[in-house]
């Protein structure tokens, strides 16, 4: 059942003046980033951008998809409904940064950007709220948990009715190799299919001085995983980008003891679902030969769930145009080729049109961290310049 909650609205709007507005916006974001919650956990992070959306005087709509939610604002005249999506989770992995905003949670952190996401998102919805007199259709704004594992969170938002009636669909994702006042843009694929694997070798175990008495279950892994990494530009074509990466190795604790099971894991990508699939298949055959070749039991676990995102032309076009339009052409930069990541707006892609704007957030040292690192940061500057560059992006839509 989705349930809609409703607050007054206060006397004093946070989009007053752009000093105020980013002061606002840089405060949600480290309120944020020091309590991160990990995906389908988000409780306190959806109950907490809920209520200072309805205390904006939002109808929040949901519970989606466990923790998801979005809010609307409805315009004065009749027109269609254009959608804008965040996400709510951060990553279990610990915050290395010395910062007063740094995460108290010591097993997860905001690591990828989400908190500038939401913070946008929430900036996003309260500048369409200012203009809603001028608008023709409605702006759905989605706050979506669970971007980050597999299973995610589109799917379900999708399945719970987030995007019903929606005609396009925009996002950003902020970007560590691109300076503060810079915008990426690429039509087609923008990131890479991602297909989660596990492989578990199993086998008796047996005494580390007579290997040839049992099945060496770290030495059979070890086959299998160097021959992954020889697959792609083998069975797939070199000229389309594909990477297989282990991240995860475990077996035994005893120095003389084989032990009875080994599992690795790690991620397979590639910008298009054919050669995934191709490479997939290409994996398990190889897994499961060396395992019968050496009598060891072989499972392998895949899924090839998260598809590459791939942008829209028009919807590209437009957003360029707003971005030259609000920032000058310098600010609109093509980014030529796709990130190997993966990011599950991908799914709502498949549904409608729209695309993934990348947002610079870079200007130094402390700022130009990959995702994911442990000192991952933003120039915070760069939330209030991306919160008007994509309220006109929905706006000219209604316009």
């Amino acid at each position: 059942m989705l349930l809609v909650l409703a607050a007054p609205t206060p006397s004093l709007s946070p989009t007053r003046s752009d000093e105020t507005f980013g002061h606002f916006l840089i405060s949600l974001r480290r309120h944020l980033h020091r309590r991160p919650e990990i995906g389908f956990q988000e409780v306190e992070t959806s109950r907490h951008l809920r209520a200072l959306l309805r205390s904006h005087g939002f109808e929040t709509v949901g519970p989606l998809a466990e923790t998801g939610f979005y809010v609307e604002v409805k315009g004065a005249h009749p027109g269609p409904t254009v959608a804008y999506r965040t996400e709510l989770d951060g990553l279990p992995a610990p915050d290395g940064k010395d910062c007063e905003y740094a995460s108290v949670n010591p097993d997860a952190a905001h690591l990828c950007g989400h908190d500038a996401h939401m913070a946008v998102a929430v900036g996003v919805a309260l500048l369409l709220q200012e203009r809603r007199k001028d608008l023709h259709g409605t702006a759905r704004i989605l706050f979506q948990p669970c971007e980050e594992n597999s299973p995610s969170g589109a799917p379900v938002m999708i399945k719970d009715g987030a995007i019903d009636g929606v005609e396009e669909i925009f996002c950003i994702h902020v970007d560590p190799t691109r300076p503060v006042g810079t915008f990426g843009l690429r039509v087609g694929a923008a990131t890479a299919a991602t297909a989660p694997f596990i492989v578990r070798v199993s086998g008796p175990a047996g005494h580390s001085a007579r290997p040839h008495e049992t099945v060496d279950t770290v030495w059979v892994a070890t086959q299998i995983l160097n021959t992954f990494y020889q697959l792609p530009g083998r069975v797939h074509d070199a000229r389309r980008s594909a990477v297989l990466t282990a991240c995860r190795f475990r077996g035994g604790e005893a120095l003389n003891v084989i032990p009875r099971e080994v599992e690795f894991g790690g991620t397979l990508r590639c910008v298009n679902l054919e050669g995934a699939r191709t490479l997939a298949g290409a994996m398990r055959e190889a897994a499961e030969e060396i395992g019968q070749r050496y009598g060891a039991e072989v499972e392998v676990e895949m899924h090839l769930d998260l598809p590459p995102v791939l942008n829209h032309e028009d919807s590209v076009e437009h957003v360029c145009k707003v971005v030259e339009d609000l920032y000058g052409e310098d600010a609109a930069q093509t980014i030529h080729e796709p990130s190997m990541g993966g990011e599950d707006f991908a799914f709502y892609l498949q549904q409608i049109p729209g695309m993934l704007l990348r947002v610079g957030t870079a200007s130094g040292e402390a700022t130009s961290y990959p995702l994911h690192h442990t000192l991952f940061d933003v120039t915070e500057e760069a939330l209030p310049a991306a919160a008007r560059l994509m309220a006109e992006v929905v706006a000219r839509r209604l316009s």
